[in-house]
């Protein structure tokens, strides 16, 4: 089966600025509609995105082990963390809560840990298997990344709404801090990634 050219080989190069195909006859330094810097890949991609990566699952350890909330209501208190939130949501009926924390706070992290990882260590390997397919998991990782945020949101809309209704208080804690860091430094790995290197797989590399 006949593939569609690149565009490294037809010296055109990508604009990250506003997304013009840049000709790169005369090795032109800026692009000509924005003046933004061109390159052919990003600098230290790999690297870089591993690093935010590695960050992350640092940081998703505390963010599970240390409370993300302190309850106080009906004259008992006690601080929760992200699991521990789940289980009290669902077994105090409210289901569908638990469900938005857990798929935020545990699926969507681990989708995105594994994900990341195996493009890392792919491209690192300049593996041609699933070219296609992995293409299409870094589009699938960058458009879940902007979810990972509900958990927080989740937190704030029910402590305002137990405040409100004065049924107690409900605080948030230093694990919070850390689930919002896990979630800022996934989101830097994946816009760190370039997945143009995942076609480099597939034909020699031209740096520059």
């Amino acid at each position: 089966m006949n593939e569609p050219p690149l565009a490294i080989t037809l010296n055109l190069c990508l604009c990250h600025g506003c997304g013009l195909a840049c000709d790169m006859q005369g090795n032109p330094q800026r692009c000509v509609r924005c003046g933004a810097p061109l390159h052919w890949r990003k600098s230290d991609a790999i690297a870089r995105s591993w690093a935010y990566l590695l960050a992350a699952l640092v940081l998703y350890i505390p963010a599970n082990v240390v409370p993300v909330m302190h309850t106080s209501m009906f004259g008992s208190s006690g601080g929760s963390t992200i699991i521990g939130g789940v289980v009290e949501f669902w077994k105090g009926g409210a289901w569908d809560i638990a469900l938005i924390i857990f798929i935020a706070s545990v699926g969507v992290p681990c989708i995105k840990f594994l994900g990341l990882s195996l493009l890392l260590i792919t491209t690192q390997r300049h593996s041609d298997w699933a070219l296609r397919q992995r293409a299409q998991l870094y589009r699938f990782i960058e458009v879940i990344g902007y979810w990972s945020m509900l958990d927080v949101l989740v937190v704030a809309l029910v402590a305002a709404l137990v405040q409100m209704q004065e049924l107690g208080t409900i605080e948030p804690r230093p694990g919070i801090l850390f689930f919002g860091l896990v979630v800022v430094f996934t989101m830097l790995s994946a816009m760190s990634f370039d997945p143009r290197l995942i076609w480099d797989g597939a034909t020699p590399r031209r740096d520059g």
